[in-house]
């Protein structure tokens, strides 16, 4: 098998990386990214040096690393004149809801003409599946609980969060024109070791390792599916290697090969609870020192713009095709957070 994964040195997809040559056989891997400094490079470096570990221990796998961008539409042309992919995961995307509130210029280029490039080239050098990262954000404000895929979802509340809307629509159109299989997954606020420091339970992290107070939005009122990053990638490699098939409707018509799937823990916690739970594992994993003043170092304030009230995902329809749910508990998996932490940053 030959599958091309952009955004290979982001979070998810160098943890799918990974995943994939340690328990796939005969896979061939092209892993393509701009190791842009949306944040720390040295991060995206470990990884990559985790994935490269990886490989050297599979040797019946391979992997191969392209450096560049989605949204240059020559490099990916080459990139699939150049390879017969039979599946693409198109991890890649500028993400964060805040950022996108005063940098909407670097949204547009990634998630909206990048994934363009990426549906275009599946047109036209056909491809057996197109699974692609959509997000939780895309049900913005909305009162029903939990968040179902067939949800209306037409009023994002941030930028980001249209553009993700727009890659499900895109890649809707393209399935249903040009026959080809694909399928977004809502990811529902994913964490683990080396994760994204943009997050809240990696921002809390340095800021009270650096003796700065910590800011929790809407008064502690808000509350988050966290899915530990484990659970997310072992969901998107049961749904690699199931693409949508076209079918004939009720009414005769043909139903395009699309699908949408939420990734979730199906568990929202409370953001103070989240807090206190993180404060433990630290102090555990000796990031902190057992008398560290937390109290003093926690605010409350009021929501962000574009940020929601909560995220609680419905994920009965990937148990139902796929046997599958996320399953990790918020304890265990900052408790992996907080041990990575510990020995990443030992010399600082």
């Amino acid at each position: 098998m030959h599958i091309l994964i952009t955004g290979a040195a982001g979070f998810i997809g160098a943890n799918l990386v990974v995943r994939l040559l340690k328990t796939e056989s005969d896979i061939h891997i092209w892993g393509l990214d701009n190791i842009n400094d949306y944040y720390d490079v040295k991060l995206k470096e470990f990884r990559l040096r985790e994935i490269e570990k990886t490989s050297n221990e599979h040797p019946e796998n391979s992997w191969n690393f392209i450096k560049g961008n989605i949204a240059d539409k020559e490099l990916i042309n080459k990139v699939f004149s150049s390879v017969k992919f039979d599946i693409v995961v198109n991890l890649a995307a500028q993400a964060g809801v805040r950022y996108s509130i005063t940098n909407p210029d670097t949204y547009i280029e990634s998630n909206i003409i990048g994934f363009y490039n990426i549906l275009e080239a599946c047109r036209h050098n056909p491809v057996e599946h197109l699974v692609y990262a959509s997000s939780s954000s895309v049900y913005g404000s909305n009162k029903k609980i939990p968040y179902s895929t067939d949800d209306k979802v037409d009023n994002p509340v941030s930028l980001y969060a249209a553009t993700k809307k727009s890659n499900e629509l895109l890649a809707h159109s393209y399935s249903k024109l040009y026959d080809i299989p694909t399928t977004g997954l809502r990811f529902f606020t994913v964490y683990g070791p080396a994760g994204r420091p943009d997050m809240a339970y990696f921002g809390f992290t340095n800021k009270l390792c650096n003796n700065e107070t910590i800011k929790i939005f809407n008064y502690g009122n808000c509350k988050r599916d966290f899915t530990y990053i484990d659970d997310i990638v072992e969901g998107i490699q049961r749904i690699i290697h199931k693409a949508p098939q076209k079918k004939t409707g009720e009414d005769g018509l043909p139903i395009p090969p699309y699908a949408l799937y939420n990734i979730g823990n199906s568990h929202p916690e409370n953001l103070l609870d989240f807090v206190n739970i993180l404060q433990e594992e630290l102090i555990r994993a000796q990031v902190l020192p057992s008398d560290y003043d937390f109290e003093k170092h926690k605010e409350l304030v009021p929501m962000q713009p574009g940020d929601v009230a909560i995220t609680y995902a419905d994920t009965t329809a990937l148990e139902r095709d796929f046997g599958f749910k996320p399953s990790t508990t918020l304890r265990e998996g900052l408790r992996k957070f907080a041990e990575w932490y510990k020995d990443f940053y030992s010399e600082k």
